[in-house]
């Protein structure tokens, strides 16, 4: 057994892409959308409970008069406390206010999942990591349209920018 990876709640900040009810219906690789959002939930609850920030980010489609049906975060992902971010590019930093809010609560490392890895995911951690951000990605809470694509992301990009890790692995220290 890998040992916990224990992580500061006060400065830690769980952030998921793109759990919308029409992205996590895609078919996806190399697990469905309905495994990602279970280990997604699971993580931020475990996140909650520590008082560590969760922050749920959904994409809209820029110059549109109304959004395609499933835009929505899935149904009772969003609790009290948390953090919504509206994208309207690939990753969630770019004229969002996220680093901005992260900075705020004190954040100085942002664990990752969401759909997909080697989009909203990677774009999101690539803009953290030039922000200064240390990174951990949760390989189980994402999936991507193909299995190359998750796979490229996680085995050859991911570890160049921060630590790849399971859900199981992540722990919160008490404060």
């Amino acid at each position: 057994m890998t040992a916990p990876l224990v992580l500061a709640p006060a400065r830690t900040a769980l952030v998921l892409v793109d759990l919308m009810d029409r992205i996590v219906a895609l078919p996806l690789e190399p697990r469905k959308g309905a495994e990602v959002l279970s280990v997604a939930k699971e993580l931020a609850d475990a996140f909650r409970a520590a008082g560590a920030l969760v922050v749920l980010v959904r994409v809209e489609r820029p110059g549109v008069a109304e959004q395609p049906p499933g835009s929505a975060l899935v149904h009772g992902l969003i609790r009290d406390g948390d953090v919504e971010i509206v994208k309207r590019t690939i990753g969630a930093f770019q004229g969002t206010g996220l680093d901005e809010r992260l900075r705020a609560h004190g954040v100085t490392t942002v664990v990752l999942g969401g759909i997909a890895t080697n989009l909203g995911v990677e774009s999101t951690a690539r803009a953290a990591g030039d922000l200064g951000y240390d990174l951990v990605f949760v390989e189980d809470a994402m999936a991507a349209l193909t299995r190359a694509e998750h796979e490229a992301s996680v085995k050859l990009d991911f570890p160049r920018l921060g630590t790849v890790v399971r859900a199981a692995r992540v722990r919160l220290a008490a404060d």
